[in-house]
């Protein structure tokens, strides 16, 4: 079984931030050609973002090879245009009527090739809301996945760009399931998917309970917890295990572990519905018993006994997180601040996908690209002749990357 079983596929990504990069780099991780199609002559604007998004470009765009275009420019459209017949899929995560004003919307591409899938990746679906501007912190606050995050009365976003991430992989089944009928079709379509619905999803189970309970649901800080025993502990020392017993068999492991004979017999907790009655006074019981024990010790103990726990960790931890560095779980990535030559190779997450027997990951063929670093070997395999590319070089319709100065917010 191979770990690129998308390879031969062709796709052109229109994209920015993180949800369309995101769709690209699923297909790219799994062996297709994607080529972004960056605008001329400053590419993609999320090269150049600080702060949280100082990332973004990194962490969503290897594999992939660059294009830089100047779709505003009519022959920047018709370069488009000639590629399309050879393309399979187009993926695109503009504001709503971009592509369109930049000549590259369905309708200008599907007849150029009627096999051809287009993904739409939007704030919102078909409805009111379609033309609206969309970011992943705005639908987090709407749909309630914020209010659902903070504790009471303080909405919270989650703490990665989770729509953007799953909207893009919603968008990437889309289009697996198009790809499919048109093997019994011969007829291309296009495909949406979207934050706001992406996210509205994330509130299933929430909904279903509120319906199965009669009661309003709760921040998740506040929620009525379906174990009793599910909760960030203290540790001798000033570390913080998380720890679940989740079935009545984990529970009496738990209190012979640790020796507590006295909970074990008590008839209050003899079953996980019955603890949940006495978490007021358990939980502070429980707490007290493991601050006798450091960290590692605490975890060796819940490790022996066979109940899910958890060390308290950060993103920092993952770089050298012993399951990670042994199962190919981080990938090397070159990571430079604006896209330049000068950065670091970085251990960044796989794809979460085996393969095979063999149980084979995903990889990096191809680092982060420079802007328009691949125009010529790009549209050269597409067709063009070499004096066709020299005159789009010289009409500033595509961008020398040898000649680019990166300007950046971080400067």
């Amino acid at each position: 079984m191979s770990a690129v079983p998308l390879k031969g596929l062709k796709i052109l990504e229109f994209s920015h931030t993180v949800m369309g990069p995101s769709a690209g780099l699923l297909f790219a991780e799994l062996g297709a050609d994607v080529i972004k199609i960056e605008p001329a002559p400053d590419g993609d604007k999320t090269r150049r973002l600080g702060g949280f998004g100082a990332g973004f470009f990194s962490g969503f765009n290897r594999n992939k090879r660059s294009l830089s275009i100047n779709l505003k420019m009519a022959e920047g459209q018709a370069t488009i245009h000639r590629l399309i017949p050879k393309v399979d899929i187009v993926l695109e995560n503009f504001g709503p009527g971009t592509m369109e004003r930049l000549g590259c919307g369905y309708k200008h591409l599907a007849p150029l090739n009627e096999r051809l899938v287009y993904l739409a990746l939007k704030g919102y679906l078909a409805g009111p809301y379609e033309n609206r501007p969309a970011l992943d912190e705005v639908v987090q606050f709407q749909s309630g996945l914020a209010w659902m995050t903070g504790p009471p009365g303080q909405p919270l976003r989650a703490g990665a760009s989770v729509v953007d991430i799953l909207g893009a992989m919603f968008g990437v089944i889309g289009v697996q399931a198009a790809l499919r009928e048109l093997d019994h079709t011969g007829a291309g379509q296009r495909i949406s998917s979207s934050l706001f619905e992406s996210a509205v999803f994330l509130m299933s189970t929430h909904m279903a309970g509120m319906a199965a309970t009669g009661l309003e649901a709760r921040p998740m800080p506040a929620r009525r917890g379906a174990w009793a025993i599910y909760d960030v502990f203290n540790t001798k020392g000033g570390g913080q295990l998380f720890i679940g017993v989740t079935s009545d068999q984990q529970w009496k492991r738990f209190v012979a572990e640790f020796g507590l004979e006295e909970l074990a017999s008590d008839p209050r907790l003899e079953t996980n519905v019955t603890r949940l009655g006495e978490r007021e006074w358990l939980l502070p019981a429980l707490q007290e018993v493991l601050l006798q024990y450091s960290q590692k010790e605490l975890e060796s103990r819940c490790e022996h006994s066979n109940i899910s726990w958890a060390p308290v960790g950060q993103p920092k931890d993952l770089f050298e997180d012993p399951h990670l560095k042994a199962t190919d779980g981080l990938v090397d990535v070159f990571i430079s601040k604006f896209g330049e030559d000068i950065g670091k190779m970085t251990g960044l997450p796989a794809v979460p996908i085996e393969f095979g027997i063999e149980r084979k990951r995903p990889g990096v063929r191809l680092q982060p690209p420079k802007i328009g670093e691949h125009n010529q070997e790009v549209l050269l395999e597409y067709g063009f002749k070499k004096d066709e590319i020299d005159s789009l070089y010289k009409a500033n319709v595509l961008t020398d990357y040898h000649k680019i100065k990166i300007n950046s917010d971080l400067d």
